[in-house]
């Protein structure tokens, strides 16, 4: 399939960003990274910003490079993290660098919102959404608690990547699969539901028009088309949180996969119809999210490779000095399940120190304690690839179909010992790849809009044509299972 068409992508992440195109050619889809960027937390008067001026300016300065290459762009389409949101201000200016969902203020704000206005069994059942203190709805009932001075002047609430595309387009849209993040959206009835948005002082008019993945939001403003040198491209609402432009780019052959996409955060589920909402899904703390094509992306949020990260930041300049593999190897001479922690306990949500307190976990469990960068980073990926064991087992309990592979993307996928590991434990094929899931999904959203892909099976044979799989088969069975009931022996003190 030549198209000779360019699609431009943007891809944020909570800690960098990247502009990419792509084009589709032979049947294959090809990237081309334009420009990489880093995304900074700004911590100021005790609060956590992002900066959406700095995100913009790095927006503008890849359509210029794409500009200065000569090349015409078919589109644009934007994706970022979920859950946070910008303030518009009746004179159509930011009245505020957003909030970033790891701001403090939501610390006790889920727990004071169940307590005094709604209980969480209703909130859940009206949005099948995973509780977690930092979804938007929680969030904006702490700004109105505090009486925030942006909330209460906002004429609109716009969603990252809706805020970017108002940005260069002008208009004001709330794409549907970065909405279902917010714990503030009924997925039977795919809107914003009434009585969540006044229970936080808020309603609809508030918000953009609903819209799904591939509509046209508008084309670039004048303003734009001056500063980037290109004319009125348009701009589509992909997938627009990175997780639904991730799971569109699975290369699965049927809908019998699960999905885990691999990075800072982990998030392990499968793709269904209609959201999965009962006392099981509400137990188990799962979450329902909009996907391409009307799908819901039944999954479960898990504290991913966080916990790495935090500790590499802490490790002396000679252990960051060394690649990742290097590190991870000596971690693979350590010995197996010494040390165990549940990665979604509180306590590793944001501590001063990571590697302390991963080894005070280990203590109060009355267990052995990682000391060396090699044994903490084997504590790591047991206790993940174990963690991801439980939650697969809950998948195939609720699923309508038997799950025959799994799927890892995004940047997690190249993590050889971690994707062994996570087939060891669950017991099941592991797919990994493609590293790129999320912009390979933003721009076949595009192409799809435009009518160069009939439908995201089509958008999936294409991806599957264009990259290279790593497959893992499960081995050490015996050994897996028993760590598990130690996992949970020690995950339930």
């Amino acid at each position: 399939m030549d198209t000779n068409k360019y699609f431009f992508a943007v891809d944020l992440g909570a800690t960098s960003g990247r502009t990419i195109i792509g084009s589709l050619k032979n049947d294959k889809i090809l990237l081309e990274e334009v420009t990489r960027f880093p995304n900074n937390l700004i911590e100021q008067g005790g609060h956590f910003y992002w900066d959406i001026f700095a995100l913009y300016f790095e927006i503008i300065k890849g359509l210029k490079e794409v500009a200065r290459r000569g090349l015409e762009i078919t589109s644009i389409g934007i994706d970022t993290w979920g859950v946070d949101f910008v303030f518009i201000g009746d004179d159509g200016a930011i009245l505020r660098n957003p909030r970033a969902y790891r701001d403090p203020v939501t610390f006790d704000a889920m727990d004071d919102y169940l307590k005094n206005v709604m209980g969480k069994k209703e909130v859940y059942d009206v949005t099948g959404i995973q509780l977690m203190n930092f979804n938007s709805i929680f969030q904006l009932y702490a700004m109105r608690r505090e009486r925030n001075s942006a909330l209460e002047h906002a004429r609109k609430i716009l969603f990252m990547p809706d805020a970017l595309s108002w940005m260069l387009t002008g208009n004001e849209i709330c794409e549907y699969t970065i909405a279902s993040t917010s714990e503030l959206l009924d997925p039977c009835t795919k809107e914003l539901d009434e009585r969540l948005l006044a229970s936080i002082g808020l309603n609809r008019e508030k918000f953009g028009k609903m819209v799904n993945p591939g509509t046209m939001i508008g084309t670039l403003t004048e303003e734009v088309q001056r500063m980037t040198g290109l004319g009125a491209i348009p701009v589509y609402a992909v997938g627009g949180h990175d997780t639904a432009s991730a799971v569109a780019a699975v290369p699965a052959k049927d809908e019998k996969f699960a999905y885990l996409s691999s990075g800072t955060w982990s998030l392990m589920g499968i793709e269904v119809k209609d959201a999965i909402i009962n006392d099981v899904s509400y137990e188990r703390n799962f979450t329902n999210e909009g996907g391409i094509e009307g799908t819901t992306r039944f999954l479960k949020n898990i504290c991913g490779m966080w916990l790495y990260e935090r500790c590499r930041k802490e490790w002396p300049e000679e252990v960051q000095k060394l690649s990742h593999p290097e590190l991870q190897g000596s971690a693979m001479q350590v010995e197996a399940f010494r040390s165990i922690i549940n990665p979604d306990d509180a306590m590793f949500a944001n501590p001063s120190s990571m590697i302390g307190a991963i080894q005070q976990y280990c203590k109060d469990t009355e267990q052995q304690v990682p000391e060396t960068p090699a044994e903490i980073c084997r504590c790591i990926f047991d206790s993940l690839a174990l963690r991801y064991k439980q939650v697969f087992g809950y998948l195939e309990e609720m699923a309508s179909f038997p799950i025959d592979v799994l799927h890892i993307i995004g940047g997690g996928s190249l993590n050889k010992y971690l994707n062994q590991f996570t087939a060891n434990a669950t017991g099941v094929t592991v797919l990994a790849g493609p590293q790129e899931g999320t912009a390979l999904g933003n721009i076949m959203v595009q192409a799809k809009a435009v009518g160069d892909v009939s439908d995201i099976w089509e958008m999936r044979r294409i991806i599957a044509n264009s990259v290279e799989l790593v497959r893992y088969e499960p081995q050490d069975q015996v050994a897996w299972d028993q760590a598990f009931d130690k996992y949970l022996q020690i995950t339930k003190q």
